[in-house]
């Protein structure tokens, strides 16, 4: 359990210093390292990552970079998403949940690379134009994964932001911490409606030292250079990935209960 503590920092240190992500090494973390199962798990990073990004949105916030029209919209659209995720997670194996995650792991390393080539010097042109249609479509597939998954999101819903609204990197950071909670906290509640059992001080422990890590994730944020951030966390996406592959297919998958 002590394990926890360290692991529990540096994914917040992730979510709040590159606005998401801590979702995606949480749920290997619970599975391999502190030993849960995948449907366990997978509940367990919500409570995580919804801490986690509350407190680093909160944090954020306070300096008037949450776009809240935006973010409400797409967390509603997410809301309704993240039910049928949830129905669908529960309907395939373990280890096919795993394969289907590597895929995404690997698209969120790909989409974080590509925005480190951005300049991270935020300019502050403030929150662009709300088209509802955009976010809508962006919202509801953020939810099925949400829901599926047990991931926030937050490394599809920043480039969605940014590239797709043409928000600036300070504000879609906020934004999309604001748009985790809400959305991991929707999923939570199907996850919990399904009758899913947590191990209560091993989340309690986690989410505690994640929630603190994301405190000191928002501050290193803006100091360390976004594309220094950026880069490292895509690393160590695509590392994880690759192991999650081997796990599976050559020593026999995560646990299952």
């Amino acid at each position: 359990m002590l394990l926890a503590v360290p692991l529990g920092l540096a994914i917040g240190l992730v979510v709040g210093s590159v606005g998401g992500g801590g979702a995606i090494l949480a749920l290997p973390v619970l599975v391999y390292v502190l030993g849960e199962g995948v449907n366990q798990a997978s509940t367990a990073s919500l409570i995580v990552v919804a801490l986690a990004a509350g407190l680093g949105g909160g944090a954020l916030a306070r300096h008037g970079h949450v776009c809240w029209r935006i973010a409400l919209s797409f967390a509603a659209a997410a809301a309704v998403g993240a039910v049928g995720g949830t129905a669908a997670g529960a309907a395939v194996t373990a280890k096919t949940l795993i394969l289907a995650f590597v895929p995404v792991m690997l698209g969120a390393a790909a989409a974080t690379w590509r925005r480190a080539g951005v300049s991270g010097d935020d300019d502050e042109s403030g929150c662009p134009e709300s088209r509802l249609g955009a976010i809508t479509f962006a919202g509801v597939a953020v939810g099925l994964m949400t829901g599926f998954f047990g991931v926030g999101g937050g490394f599809v819903i920043v480039p969605a932001l940014t590239v797709g609204l043409g928000m600036p990197m300070r504000y879609a950071i906020a934004s999309s911490l604001a748009i985790i909670t809400l959305t991991a906290l929707a999923a939570l509640a199907s996850h919990l409606a399904a009758g899913v059992e947590l191990d209560i001080p091993i989340t309690a422990l986690l989410a505690g030292s994640t929630a603190a890590g994301a405190l000191l994730g928002t501050s290193l944020g803006r100091q360390v250079p976004q594309q220094v951030l950026a880069r490292a966390f895509a690393v160590v996406v695509t590392t994880l990935a690759a192991f999650l592959v081997i796990d599976v297919l050559l020593l026999g998958g995560p646990p299952t209960s």
